[in-house]
């Protein structure tokens, strides 16, 4: 399903998001906010429910779970109530997904770097990182309040760039969301819809304007010069 197959000349680093595309959090996210529920007396909520809202954060999230959006009166605490639940059990099921430390192996291995650009709050992003032998591996770490503005902004794009010494050309992401792609065509950097991650059936990946669509991480490399 590729949109374009030609090969990506001059890539110098890989950028990922976290969530969806290098970790599978929603095992994590959603035990958060089954707590949550469980606490206003709510039944828990089926993984392939909460899974599709995985990449969108609190605000996704408790939408699912609770009808919630930004601007209703309990927002706000409901949202702090379920981070502090999510910072409780970050990562007691988070993984990378399968083949996603095989193709970081393989960038190392070609003098690549790579590293990771989220809307996920540093406050969460570092200690999941950490925990996972990922933080010092990665070139860069920039995180939904690195900058003034998060994704779609390319903002953090810029600064991921900047971090791998590297031209926004020079960089290929990653990600499984519509404003990862956004953000990355805002910076000129070319983009990879990772389809292995939290889309759902509202998504159209083909409309995003990204390079290729992958199914697998392995696929990144077909992408990549020798």
């Amino acid at each position: 399903m590729a949109i374009e197959a030609a090969k990506l000349g001059g890539i110098r680093a890989v950028l990922f998001d976290l969530d969806g595309t290098l970790v599978d959090t929603a095992p994590d996210l959603g035990h958060a906010l089954n707590l949550q529920r469980a606490r206003h007396g709510l039944l828990s909520l089926a993984d392939d429910v909460i899974r599709p809202q995985a990449s969108h954060g609190a605000r996704g999230l408790l939408e699912v779970g609770f009808g919630l959006q930004p601007e209703a009166p309990s927002f706000a605490r409901m949202r702090e109530e379920f981070l502090q639940l999510y910072a409780e059990n970050i990562c007691r099921h988070s993984r990378p997904f399968p083949g996603i430390l095989e193709l970081l192996a393989e960038l190392d291995a070609r003098a690549l770097k790579w590293g990771v650009v989220t809307n996920k709050p540093a406050c969460f992003t570092e200690p999941l990182m950490s925990v996972l032998d990922l933080a010092e591996r990665a070139a860069c770490i920039v995180s939904g309040d690195t900058c003034p503005q998060p994704k779609p902004h390319p903002a953090p794009m810029f600064a991921a760039a900047d971090l791998c010494g590297a031209t926004p050309g020079q960089c290929l992401y990653l990600g499984d969301a519509e404003r990862d792609i956004q953000a990355a065509r805002a910076a000129t950097m070319p983009a990879l819809v990772a389809a292995w991650g939290y889309l759902d059936a509202s998504d159209q990946p083909l409309a995003w304007g990204a390079h290729a669509i992958i199914r697998q991480p392995a696929e990144t490399l077909d992408y990549l010069t020798p």
